[in-house]
C-alpha cells in the first residue's frame, strides 16, 4: 500500500479554525477549534519523514512526532495517542500551550524548505483529546504496589509529571502545595484562552483516581509540616516548586499604586474566571475594564497579560518592549494573536519612570537601538539620548520575568546549596541536590522556563529517585544478610 505521507507537495498548512478576533475579545474560552478526523489526517499526512527529524531532536521530550503523525495519517489514533503518551505525561497540554514556533514547528524541515511545518501541536492535542472522547486514557494501576513513599513539594508541571512516573512504577505518592488547587501555574498562571482550566483538572482526577495524594493550601514550612518532617515523613523528596518573586523595575514613580506584578495580576484573572472572590479585582486594583493599560515585556507572560486586559475591556491596550520583534522571547504566534485583537505594541522602547500622584497617570519612555549582542548572544538594547516620550496609562503590569524565592530561608535547611542566582543545584545527571535523598527540577532549577521542560525534569527526577531508592533497598538488603 502506497504510503499516505509527504503530501506537502499538494497540500497546504492549514490550523484549525480559530475564532474571530471579535468574537474571542469577549471571553477567556481558548481561541482554536478542534481539527475534524479528516482535517487531522491531512496535516498529519504533510510529514516529510526525515532521516533526522529535527522536530523530534528540537522537542524537550524527545516525542516520537513523525511516527505518531503517520498513525494519524493512517486512522491509528489510540496507537498514536500510546506513542505520544510515552514520552509526553501531557500531551494534551503541550499541544495547547507549547511554542510550537520555537520548538518542534519552528524546526520542521519543510517549514525551512518554505512549505508551512506540519502542524504538530494541533494534531497533537486533536489524538489526546480523541483519546479522552474514546476512553482510551486511564487512571494509572500499578503492576506492583511499594512500600517506599516519595513527597513531591509543588503541584505544576515538573512535580505533576514526576508524580505520575512514580506512581506507575508503584510508589506511594504525597504532593504539597501552597495554592488549593492543582495544577500550579497552569491553573493561575496561563489564562483559560489559551487553556482551559477544565483540561488540568480532568489529568488531575485521574491522578487523584490512581492513588496520589495532594495536600493543598499547605505552604512547606509556612503553616503546614516543615522540610524536615517531610524528609522524615517519606523516603524521598522532589522539590518542583517553580519561581514566583517578580523581578523588580528600577525607576523613579515604580511604586505608584497602580504598577502591579504579572502574576499577581494574572491569578486574580484566571480566579475570576473560576469564580472565586479576589478582592483586590473588586476594588479595581487588578481590573483593567476602562482602563489604559501599559504592559512591560517581551515574553509569553507579557502576552498572557495584554490579552487578558483585551478580554477586561480596557480602553487601550499597549505593550512596551526595549528590543524589537524579532529579537522578542515570546512566541512569534502569541504576538499575531495579540495584534489581532487590538494590543499596539511599541518596540525598541523601554520605562525611564512613572508618572503621577495618588496613581500612576502615565509612563515615560525612551527609545532604544540594538547594539552589540551581550553574553548570550542577543543584541543589547540601548537608550538613544533625547527620545523620551510619554505613554498614558491608568494600570501598569511589570512581566519582566521571576526569580526564586529564599528557599533555605523557607525551608529552614541552609544545607541546601543554591546558584548564585537563587536556584538550586543540582547534579544534572542525577537530579540531586545536596541533601541526600532529596532532588528537584522545573523552574526552581532552570529559571523561569517552558512547561514541556518542567515535564522533562519531571520524568528524569522521577527515574533517578526510582534508581535511588532500588540502590538503597538493595543496599539494606545486603545488610540484612551480613548481620
Amino acid at each position: 500500500m502506497p504510503s499516505p505521507m509527504m503530501q506537502f507537495v499538494r497540500l497546504a498548512q492549514r490550523m484549525p479554525d480559530k475564532r474571530p478576533a471579535a468574537e474571542r475579545r469577549a471571553d477567556f474560552d481558548e481561541i482554536y477549534a478542534e481539527f475534524d478526523p479528516a482535517g487531522a489526517a491531512e496535516q498529519a499526512s504533510r510529514c516529510e519523514q526525515c532521516g533526522v527529524p529535527f522536530c523530534q531532536v528540537h522537542c524537550p521530550l524527545h516525542n516520537n512526532i513523525p511516527d505518531w503523525l503517520m498513525m494519524t495519517a493512517e486512522g491509528r489514533l489510540q496507537e498514536a495517542y500510546e506513542l505520544a503518551a510515552a514520552t509526553n505525561t501531557f500531551p494534551e497540554i503541550c499541544g495547547r500551550i507549547c511554542p510550537q514556533d520555537r520548538l518542534c514547528e519552528g524546526n520542521c524541515v519543510i517549514e525551512q524548505a518554505g512549505h508551512g511545518a506540519v502542524t504538530i501541536g494541533a494534531v497533537e492535542r486533536y489524538i489526546t483529546e480523541t483519546a479522552f472522547a474514546e476512553g482510551w486514557v486511564r487512571p494509572i494501576r500499578p503492576v506492583v504496589e511499594r512500600p517506599q513513599s516519595v513527597g513531591i513539594v509543588g503541584a505544576g508541571p515538573a512535580g505533576l509529571a514526576c508524580a505520575e512516573a512514580l506512581r506507575r512504577r508503584g510508589y506511594r505518592i504525597e504532593v504539597y502545595d501552597r495554592h488549593d488547587r492543582i495544577g500550579g501555574l497552569l491553573v493561575y498562571g496561563i489564562p483559560g484562552f489559551k487553556l482551559d482550566k477544565r483540561v488540568v483538572e480532568r489529568r488531575a482526577r485521574l491522578l487523584r483516581e490512581a492513588g496520589v495524594v495532594f495536600h493543598l493550601s499547605c505552604a512547606i514550612g509556612g503553616g503546614g509540616p516543615s522540610f524536615a518532617e517531610l524528609r522524615r515523613r517519606h523516603d524521598a523528596l522532589f522539590i518542583a516548586t517553580g519561581v514566583y518573586k517578580a523581578r523588580e523595575l528600577a525607576a523613579p514613580g515604580v511604586g505608584l499604586p497602580g504598577i502591579v506584578p504579572a502574576l499577581d495580576y494574572l491569578i486574580a484573572a484566571n480566579r475570576r474566571s473560576l469564580g472565586d472572590r479576589v478582592p483586590a479585582f473588586e476594588s479595581g486594583l487588578l481590573d483593567a475594564r476602562d482602563r489604559r493599560v501599559v504592559v512591560i515585556g517581551g515574553g509569553d507572560t507579557a502576552m498572557d497579560c495584554v490579552r487578558t486586559a483585551i478580554r477586561q475591556g480596557a480602553k487601550s491596550v499597549t505593550c512596551l518592549y526595549r528590543r524589537d520583534r524579532e529579537n522578542m522571547p515570546g512566541s512569534q504566534r502569541e504576538v499575531q494573536h495579540a495584534e489581532e485583537e487590538g494590543v499596539e505594541f511599541v518596540w525598541r522602547a523601554a520605562p525611564e519612570a512613572f508618572l503621577g500622584d495618588e496613581r500612576v497617570r502615565a509612563v515615560r519612555a525612551m527609545r532604544m537601538r540594538l547594539g552589540p549582542p551581550d553574553a548570550t548572544g542577543r543584541r543589547s538594547p540601548e537608550p538613544v539620548p533625547g527620545s523620551q516620550f510619554e505613554l498614558p496609562a491608568d494600570l501598569v503590569v511589570k512581566a519582566l520575568g521571576f526569580d526564586p524565592e529564599d528557599l533555605g530561608g523557607l525551608f529552614g535547611e541552609p544545607a541546601l546549596e543554591l546558584t548564585r542566582w537563587g536556584t538550586i543545584r543540582i547534579d544534572w545527571r542525577t537530579m540531586a541536590t545536596s541533601l541526600e535523598g532529596v532532588f528537584a527540577g522545573g523552574d526552581i532549577v532552570r529559571g523561569a522556563s517552558l512547561v514541556v521542560w518542567g515535564i522533562r525534569d519531571g520524568r528524569d527526577a522521577a527515574a533517578a529517585i526510582h534508581d535511588h531508592l532500588a540502590a538503597r533497598t538493595a543496599a539494606e538488603g545486603r545488610l540484612a544478610l551480613v548481620s
